[in-house]
């Protein structure tokens, strides 16, 4: 890695992101931005919007760890037109003053006014991450339209466009986003570590019994937000068909928000709310031992880039049973560490849960299987390394300067 020339000027990277909720993208920003802070020739900041507060956030989190974090209220997630417009004038005038060498931008709405508003100030070089795809089938067609030009319009304004996987960017460049050059692929990365050793700090009935959950019985478990599109339906068609072929089966769900209460319901009407459990949001230190309380995790998400649950589960060494699509297929390696099944189908999610509920050997050789991908695959070092390494090409003579070259260019 590059190491700046004594008295060299660092280089100034701004991330910029619409909030920092607990999710999956905004981890992915976190991680990069303290691995890059630790960059030898790197000077940090990252600027988030405002959430609502119903989803936690990442602030103290941030703080913690040193980041240079400011927020800034206009930058908000709805479309507000007066809103939006002095978000962006307020975001040209910090990147500005600022004399960025780098915006890096995240999300959507922060994609769009982040990367006119470095265009507008002259930044050198502008990436934006593809987390996942704001299009899908699961939306209103207009919608969709909307999207789809926003993205275009943005695409020509942006150096490189990180996405999370290869399905993620092919979905991109089949709906005209972007140019293939422009397109890079770098796996999310995470602290693996709190994932790989939980099994040997607490056996999986030990986590059990810390949710509820009595030792023995077979748990499907599930970490996403309670919201729409994160496939909570699909959770609970499986779970009354897995129910009814096991009766001693538990459901373990990680995560809060507006559905709660409807999914609750849910539970109830299926004769299933006692053996439930809604363990609501949970620090992320505390995501390994849930993990770890399932016997099998389920991914019924219908959009997602890569779900950090799946590799997270992976390295605690629990199968994943995912729906198949998005990210997924890259992460799951169907029949060696876990099933792919077509999207929306409860009646075979249920079936591979059935059978890995009753094939423990078997769930031991897909956890172990997991374990491996993911450890070579899913590190913080490896991902801020790449995203540098795509600074780098895109600095060119600004990049920091390795120290013995830049001796035998002066000497």
């Amino acid at each position: 890695m590059p190491v700046p020339e004594s008295g060299a000027r660092p280089v100034r990277v701004l991330h910029v992101i619409t909030r920092m909720i607990l999710g999956g993208a905004q981890e992915n920003t976190l991680f990069t931005v303290i691995g890059q802070q630790r960059t030898p020739g790197f000077q940090v900041t990252l600027l988030t919007g405002v959430g609502d507060g119903k989803e936690g956030d990442l602030h103290d989190r941030a703080r913690a760890a040193g980041v240079d974090l400011v927020v800034m209220p206009s930058l908000i997630r709805p479309i507000r037109p007066g809103v939006d417009a002095r978000a962006l004038w307020e975001l040209y005038r910090f990147i500005r003053r600022g004399r960025y060498d780098v915006v890096h931008t995240h999300s959507s709405k922060a994609g769009i006014l982040g990367r006119m508003a470095a265009r507008m100030a002259r930044v050198p070089v502008v990436v934006h991450t593809l987390h996942s795809l704001v299009f899908h089938e699961y939306q209103k067609a207009w919608q969709n339209r909307v999207y789809i030009g926003l993205k275009r319009l943005c695409a020509p304004m942006t150096d490189v466009l990180i996405s999370v996987n290869d399905r993620t960017a092919q979905g991109a460049l089949a709906a005209g986003v972007g140019r293939p050059e422009q397109h890079v692929t770098i796996f999310s990365g995470m602290d693996l570590d709190p994932f790989l050793s939980v099994g040997g700090r607490l056996s999986p009935d030990q986590a059990k019994a810390l949710v509820g959950i009595p030792p023995g019985v077979p748990v499907m478990g599930k970490i996403a937000r309670l919201f729409p599109l994160k496939g909570h339906e699909q959770f609970f068609d499986a779970a009354a068909r897995v129910a009814a072929a096991r009766p001693d089966a538990w459901f373990l769900l990680v995560g809060d928000g507006e559905l709660r209460e409807s999914l609750q319901a849910r539970a109830r009407e299926l004769g299933i709310a006692g053996r439930t459990v809604f363990a609501g949001l949970v620090p992320p230190d505390d995501v390994a031992r849930h993990i770890q309380a399932m016997d099998v995790v389920v991914h019924t998400s219908l959009r997602e880039g890569i779900a950090r649950v799946i590799p997270q589960a992976l390295a605690v060494g629990k199968p994943v049973v995912a729906f198949n699509l998005d990210g997924a297929p890259e992460v799951v390696r169907d029949g060696q560490s876990g099933y792919l099944v077509p999207a929306l189908d409860a009646d075979g999610l249920a079936a591979r849960v059935v059978e890995l509920f009753g094939d423990p050997a078997r769930r031991d050789a897909m956890g172990r299987a997991g374990r491996e991908f993911v450890a070579a695959h899913f590190g913080v070092d490896l991902m801020v390394e790449r995203i540098n390494q795509v600074y780098y090409r895109l600095l060119g003579p600004r990049a920091p300067r390795p120290a013995r070259v830049a001796e035998a260019a002066g000497g």
